[in-house]
């Protein structure tokens, strides 16, 4: 049997931290931001943790355990 790739898009756009935990960054950051607020647009600059319902399907995306 061959060897399965990983998601390529997953790949770019996960990455695991030290605890095991996959951070992500924040959708909603990339044009039409002139109706947002300073505050808005601030606080989705910084990276998140993946939900953990998500967090199955994104470990099968990258072939973690």
């Amino acid at each position: 049997m061959p060897k399965l790739k990983t998601k390529s898009g997953a790949k770019k756009r996960f990455s695991l931290t030290g605890t095991g935990k996959i951070k992500r960054k924040h959708a909603f950051k990339r044009h039409n931001l002139s109706k947002r607020t300073t505050k808005a647009k601030r606080n989705l600059t910084y990276v998140t943790i993946v939900e953990s319902v998500d967090e199955k399907s994104v470990k099968r995306q990258l072939l973690l355990k």
